[in-house]
């Protein structure tokens, strides 16, 4: 019988862990959440102090048996869930299980699963806090009553199964308002005139028109552009001033879990969720080549960039060992608070033991887990390096007596931090002569004036999102894959080619929700949402004032949202244009959980409706020139081009009697064997884009990547698939011996 007891969240944690204790101790898993809110129901009074209804997880049961088996055999109980509310949350729900055994409970905290990380947070064994509980708890009842009281409007609105959530539909309006900013920006024209110039000596170098007359240069039109052209060619140059200063640029910080998420998604092109899920089994251990199981990064949710002193020592000692001197500065640099509302629980995302080199674990490692962990040890070493040392010039140039242009210079002197780890948007080399002097004559070689129209605001990706999250206070770190994972499922939002874009039914909710629930779904008051739990985990408020307070709130915001349902579901409804075919009034665009459908507006004496790709009955005799577009595959009829949602298609010129429908856009023949069928883009359930065969479900061709009609050269495979990264551009990839072709070798084929 183990005399001890120690339960954690992972059973992989679990494994490690075990592996540290020996024979005394008996280590199990709770595998996440034990207790929670009832699923059907709200599962709190907000008449008794918003008592919350805690209820055994469905399928939990078994988990919960086997813990308070465990620990009536046992002397001591340790109960070591994640360092953080969630896991005090769980270890709250633990202890409160088992304190009818009367054993004694303690509390510890592994802030890496090492043997040295293990064997500290035991001898540290603590008391629980409470105040951490309360602001999770505070958290998951604010957010229960917002999903229980919000979400039903919508249902009501547009139809049952939507949600509502205090973070997720803030998140959601950003990502429309960008899109609006998108949809309503107008390109504006301006020009750019740039020359290449030769120094005395015959070294050429390039330099801008940036003042005409002593004021900007501001070229609107082309006739301006080469009217400057023409001017200045016919102008004589020369260097007027020459800058050089000395630039020393600081290494990042170690990692916290929002840059983490942004690095790996800029760098590796992991999502938000991928990344945390390879990060938490990083934290909880790998088993190594010679045996030794180790977890390999410490707790990978923070937002604090401190260091541990040994930490530190470790990083110098491996930046000296392996780069040298010159690269170590004089003494450790120390991270940590700077200001703004950073809660400091733990430590910056570091390796757990810096000396473990990438390239010697990685063959222990999963592809994916060897990237990130790289990436992390990378950052880290980094952040105890020498600065990188830049020697900026700027030259300005004089043409005649109107023009003045400038050339700016970059040159790397010392590399320091980037030997190891560099943003890709950090300064890059750019030359200049080094021996360009004033009053020097230039002569001119080449000049050229280019056209250019302002760009709207890019696209949220999720690393940009993430960014302005972390940025204006939106929720926690922790909480962003989950966010951005919802609003996709909910298909409120779709990523394409890595850019997150509001579908229309995100659209639709983002309206209403704006329209009945402005402040909820506000900036502001999420951020200060965010502080008042804050100020619960640090004991200066309490839950109850917390809960009291947003509740006031949403109670007046579902009081100002009661009006007529009928009436918004009315503002919702589009003009068709249409007529209806059977009593003549007009059709109208209304909402149902399968989208968008034409509905006539004399509803409910008429009841006429239709998919909106549907033709009408009127239209069935028009001529739309069917012998241009093949005939059906089933009834042989005419094919004829339509619009839908998805754009166009070919639909049979014999609806509603034959419903055969084929994309319009076809890439290439199937290429599985003897399949007729022919391969387009298709959406998934989630609104995700990928290409399938047009005769499923007989045929089960499917790629996410567009397929292309060209055949393998290294294993001749009938098809390769379009692939495009910021490292390697635009390829072709064999998806069987995953053979490479770049874009100019198939150009050229």
């Amino acid at each position: 019988m183990s005399q001890n007891l120690v339960i954690v969240e992972s059973p992989s944690k679990a494994g490690t862990i075990r592996k540290y204790l020996g024979d005394e101790y008996k280590v199990l898993s709770t595998v996440g959440h034990i207790r929670d809110l009832p699923r059907t129901q709200l599962g709190v009074d907000v008449n008794a102090d918003f008592k919350p209804l805690y209820v055994t997880i469905p399928g939990k049961k078994k988990n919960v048996d086997a813990l308070r088996e465990a620990a009536r055999q046992s002397m001591q109980i340790f109960v070591a869930t994640d360092p953080d509310r969630e896991g005090e949350a769980i270890g709250w729900h633990v202890m409160r299980l088992l304190k009818n055994l009367n054993k004694p409970i303690h509390r510890v905290m592994f802030y890496e699963i090492t043997k040295s990380g293990v064997l500290e947070g035991m001898r540290k064994a603590t008391e629980l806090d409470m105040n951490l509980v309360n602001a999770q708890q505070a958290r998951r009842i604010i957010d229960r009553l917002v999903g229980f009281k919000v979400s039903p409007f919508l249902w009501r609105v547009l139809y049952s199964g939507l949600s509502a959530g205090r973070v997720q539909s803030v998140a959601l309006r950003l990502i429309c308002e960008r899109q609006e900013e998108i949809d309503k920006f107008e390109p504006q024209e301006y020009w750019t005139v740039k020359t290449e110039l030769e120094t005395e000596k015959k070294k050429a170098f390039g330099a801008e028109l940036t003042k005409v007359n002593g004021k900007k240069a501001i070229i609107l039109n082309e006739e301006t552009a080469h009217e400057l052209r023409r001017e200045l060619k016919e102008s004589t140059f020369s260097v007027e001033k020459v800058t050089k200063k000395r630039v020393r640029r600081n290494p990042h910080a170690p990692f916290t879990t929002s840059t983490l998420q942004q690095a790996a998604f800029q760098k590796l092109g992991f999502t938000t969720k991928r990344t945390m899920t390879l990060a938490q089994q990083l934290y909880e251990g790998v088993t190594l080549k010679d045996g030794e199981t180790t977890g390999l990064i410490t707790y990978m949710r923070t937002d604090s960039t401190r260091v541990a002193e040994s930490a530190i020592d470790s990083a110098r000692s491996q930046v000296e060992s392996k780069y040298g001197a010159d690269y170590l500065p004089p003494k450790g640099r120390p991270y940590g608070k700077k200001g703004g509302k950073v809660q400091d629980a733990h430590e910056a995302v570091r390796p757990a033991n810096p000396d473990l080199h990438p390239d010697d674990i990685k063959t222990s490692l999963t592809g994916p887990q060897a990237k990130l962990y790289e990436l992390i040890w990378r950052r880290f070493v980094a952040s105890q390096m020498a600065v990188a040392v830049f020697d900026q010039s700027t030259v300005d140039i004089k043409a005649g007596t109107k023009y003045d242009l400038r050339a700016s210079g970059s040159d790397l002197v010392f590399d320091g931090y980037r030997k190891v780890y560099f943003e890709n948007v950090e300064e890059q080399e750019s030359h200049l002569p080094a021996d360009l002097k004033e009053k020097e004559n230039l002569q001119l070689l080449k000049i050229d004036a280019d056209q250019h129209f302002t760009k709207p605001p890019a696209p949220y990706t999720e690393s940009s999102l993430v960014k302005v999250l972390d940025k204006e206070g939106i929720g926690r770190p922790s909480t962003y894959a989950n966010i951005i994972s919802v609003v996709q499922t909910r298909n409120y939002v779709q990523s394409e080619k890595r850019k997150l874009y509001p579908t229309e039914l995100g659209k639709v909710t983002n309206k209403l929700l704006i329209e009945n629930f402005s402040e909820l779904v506000n900036k502001t008051f999420t951020r200060e949402m965010e502080t008042s739990l804050d100020k619960v985990e640090e004991g200066e408020s309490t839950y109850l004032e917390v809960m009291k307070d947003f509740w006031s709130h949403l109670e007046r915001w579902l009081e100002e949202s009661s009006k007529s349902y009928s009436e918004i579901k009315k503002s919702l409804q589009e003009d068709s244009g249409e007529a209806c075919e059977k009593c003549g009034q007009p059709m109208v665009i209304k909402w149902s959980k399968n989208g968008r459908f034409l509905a006539c507006s004399g509803f409910p004496s008429c009841k006429n409706a239709r998919p909106l790709d549907a033709p009408s009955s009127s239209e069935e005799g028009e001529d739309k020139e069917p012998e241009d577009h093949g005939k059906c595959e089933k009834c042989e009829s005419p094919l004829i081009l339509r619009d839908g949602r998805y754009g166009k298609f070919y639909a049979c010129s014999a609806y509603p009697k034959c419903k055969f429908t084929k994309p319009f856009n076809i890439l290439m023949p199937c290429p599985k064997p003897d399949c007729k069928g022919d391969i387009s883009p298709r959406r998934s359930k989630r609104g995700r884009t990928f290409f399938g065969c047009t005769s499923y479900p007989d045929c089960d061709f499917v790629s996410w990547d567009p397929p292309i009609a060209q055949t393998c050269p290294a294993c001749e495979n009938p098809y390769m698939v379009a692939k495009s990264t910021k490292k390697k551009g635009d390829y072709v990839l064999c998806p069987k011996c995953k053979h490479e072709v770049s874009v100019n070798e198939t150009e050229a084929s």
